[in-house]
């Protein structure tokens, strides 16, 4: 086993600056004794067992920049809990574009909206390749199936596990997920699950309504944010997977899916002031005993990266145990509790458990 997790990161946005925070804010920290950490060791694998060894983005803000310094750079908008990161010595490389820019960013302005540099690409997997990558953590936009599947490709060719939290659907996809099993890497996706977060939520409502024998009627959920990735979704035609992955993440937990028309589950609406605050409104319609109607509403207001990053920070740890043990495809266990769109669905507390076994070698 070795003694760090060489990473790569790719989409130098909101969600990697919270994770490179969180790896320094609990190294320098006990963490056993701070919030945030679900696990602070696994596999004998702590935060500060994760180097960053390369990095890609688009954005000519951030390309050519030291990655400490591009994380703080706009259109990033996270609460910056730990200012002073090390120097990682990784310059951070231009990526394809591809389908990785919305085109209606080009009218908002700069400080919000991504803004392509005029350098060549990197040949991906050779960055890979050429920096000792041992997994790289997918962060593009929402939207981007091209480019998500270029990196996906990418660590197939260079021998890099994959962990993706993009709801673009690799790991959970049938083809994808036999290609990775064919190399022995593995590959954790699709669609990061928020520590605590507006789906867990969602979930666990909707499984205790089936638990406790009442009838779900019709549910939605809405979600307003102000960071990169809810200006990028004004686009609708790059929700479909989105939705997909949040729908069928709910829908799983209920012993009857709900008709299409009573359930609504995606991103509501840009709020530039929100920044990375995102406000979650869920409203659930069931019928109780003797058919009498009833129904629940509740808002939850969380900072979405950081939210994210305690559970990226367990599946990138997860994924280098897998590579340590020689396992290979998709993971389910560690998918279906850190992913919305997991190759294998289960019922959270079951999930956990699963994943606990796992860790244990068991």
């Amino acid at each position: 086993m070795g003694s760090i997790i060489k990473l790569a990161i790719t989409g130098v946005g909101n969600c990697a600056s919270s994770l490179l925070q969180g790896i320094e804010y609990y190294r320098t920290r006990n963490s056993s004794g701070y919030a945030g950490l679900i696990h602070p060791l696994i596999g004998g694998y702590g935060l500060a067992d994760i180097r960053v060894v390369a990095a890609f983005d688009i954005d000519r803000r951030k390309v050519g920049q030291p990655l400490e310094k591009a994380v703080f750079a706009p259109p990033n908008c996270t609460t910056v809990f730990q200012r002073e990161l090390p120097s990682y010595d990784v310059t951070v490389r231009m990526g394809p574009v591809l389908d990785g820019v919305a085109d209606h960013m080009n009218a908002c302005p700069d400080h919000q909206a991504l803004r392509v540099a005029n350098d060549e690409p990197c040949n991906v997997a050779q960055a890979l390749e050429d920096s000792g990558t041992e997994v790289l953590v997918c962060y593009l936009p929402v939207g981007s199936e091209d480019a998500v599947h270029h990196y996906a490709q990418a660590c197939l060719d260079a021998g890099v596990a994959f962990v993706n939290c993009v709801p673009v659907f690799v790991a959970s996809h049938p083809e994808w997920s036999e290609e990775f099993r064919k190399k022995d890497l593995p590959v954790v996706g699709d669609d990061i699950k928020s520590q605590l977060g507006a789906t867990i939520l969602h979930r666990t409502l909707a499984r205790l309504m089936g638990d406790r024998g009442v009838k779900l009627e019709r549910t939605y959920q809405l979600n307003t944010g102000g960071n990169t990735d809810f200006l990028n979704m004004l686009d609708r035609s790059r929700l479909v997977s989105k939705r997909i992955s949040k729908t069928e993440s709910v829908q799983s937990q209920l012993d009857v899916p709900l008709e299409k028309e009573n359930i609504h589950i995606g991103p509501s609406d840009y709020v530039a002031w929100q920044k990375d605050n995102k406000v979650c409104f869920v409203r659930m319609e069931w019928r109780g005993f003797g058919d009498v109607p009833m129904n629940l509403e509740l808002r939850l207001s969380v900072e979405d990266s950081p939210n994210s990053a305690g559970m990226a920070i367990d599946a990138i740890r997860c994924v280098k145990v897998a590579l340590d043990r020689g396992i290979g495809g998709p993971l389910y266990e560690v998918s279906a509790v850190c992913m919305k769109h997991p190759p294998k669905q289960f019922r959270d507390s079951e999930a956990q458990d699963l994943l606990e076994q796992w860790i244990a070698g068991r």
